[in-house]
């Protein structure tokens, strides 16, 4: 849709140029029948110009390029007016573009909002060194959390305050989409206070843009899901089953980042051999979750009985499964999932993700 997008500005700007030539005389536009002066062929030079950057910006991925693209059509409406029986019919290509602006205004004005949220994530992370060199806090864990730890290389790595990475992902936003929808998704987690922010945008049907945030913080859940950026289709917060799903995401995203294993807010129960329950409490709100590993040490996959969303009178299986185990940043972390709801008229695998990057110990936003 960029290139769509480009063209039409570089070309809706070219045309502008034309009033600059009949204005100084270089050649002679018949489509303006009007008599141009010097003075307004500079005017249709500069929205010409003011077209072909804003184009350029955008090709450069300059988030600013609606400004330009703003003030061009401004001037070119204020062109059109004044020689409307020869140009009126460009202000439909005006109209879209402002259509254009606007969209881009709102999805701006929603990565600041997630960026300025981020920012606020790191700014309260605390060290948390003392809780990972605990000698107490590690022995009384279940044998199977000691044995992921061994097997991760976790046990022999710093401790970890702070994560960003970046997922490759494949949604079927309903159990009836036949066709997964694909996109890319950051997130950014801290270890003390446990927290994380979640952002997406993807393109849905080829045309329709969509932004999502999901945000575990100050022990309180919240999603938001904008249509183009615009619309809300989702916006659950201040609700105890938002509340509880959070910190459950947090647990089963922890295998990307095993020290917090031995955070003070997370409490563990032996099951087996291979399995181990926890709890996470923050501020009021807790969450719990079943970890299974295999024979070798390795994550397997993460069960909670999980709210789906705020009508759910009952909360539901929600599985998150490793499909593929590789090492990063010298641990072991699974790098393929895929989560399910077993729903009553069965499975809904929803979500499929490959993480793409990972850095651990940030301070800022990336």
């Amino acid at each position: 849709m960029n290139w769509v997008l480009i063209i039409i500005l570089i070309l809706h700007g070219a045309i502008h140029s034309f009033g600059f030539f009949k204005g100084f005389g270089i050649f002679e536009f018949e489509n303006i029948t009007k008599d141009v002066s010097k003075l307004y062929g500079l005017i249709w030079l500069f929205a010409s110009l003011t077209f072909i950057g804003s184009a350029i910006l955008l090709l450069v991925n300059n988030n600013n390029w609606w400004l330009l693209c703003l003030l061009s059509i401004m001037v070119s409406q204020f062109l059109i007016l004044n020689y409307w029986n020869d140009t009126k019919f460009a202000t439909i290509i005006n109209a879209i573009l402002l259509v254009v602006v606007f969209l881009s205004y709102s999805t701006q004005t929603f990565k600041n909002m997630v960026s300025d949220e981020i920012n606020t994530l790191y700014s309260e992370q605390v060290n948390s060194a003392q809780d990972w060199n605990d000698e107490e806090r590690y022995s009384n864990l279940p044998e199977p959390i000691k044995k992921w730890l061994e097997r991760s290389g976790a046990d022999r790595a710093n401790s970890i305050e702070s994560v960003y990475l970046e997922q490759n992902i494949e949604m079927k936003l309903s159990p009836e989409q036949k066709d997964w929808t694909s996109a890319k998704a950051q997130q950014h987690f801290t270890t003390n206070p446990p927290a994380f922010i979640w952002s997406v945008d993807l393109t849905m049907y080829g045309f329709a843009n969509v932004v999502g945030r999901d945000k575990f913080y100050s022990g309180k859940g919240e999603m938001l899901i904008k249509l183009l950026s615009i619309i809300p289709v989702a916006n659950a917060k201040d609700n105890a089953k938002t509340d509880q799903a959070s910190p459950q995401r947090y647990l089963a995203e922890i295998v990307w980042f095993p020290t917090a294993a031995l955070s003070k807010y997370i409490t563990w129960e032996s099951i087996d051999s291979h399995t181990a329950k926890a709890t996470l409490e923050y501020n009021g709100t807790s969450g719990s979750g079943i970890f299974l590993f295999d024979e070798n040490g390795d994550f397997k996959s993460f069960v909670a009985d999980r709210y789906k969303d705020i009508e759910d009178e009952e909360p539901m299986k929600w599985i998150v499964s490793a499909n593929r185990i590789e090492e990063r940043n010298g641990i072991r972390i699974p790098i393929e999932c895929e989560v399910k709801w077993e729903l009553d008229t069965g499975d809904w695998t929803w979500l499929k993700l490959e993480i793409s990057e990972i850095e651990y110990n940030k301070k800022t936003e990336k």
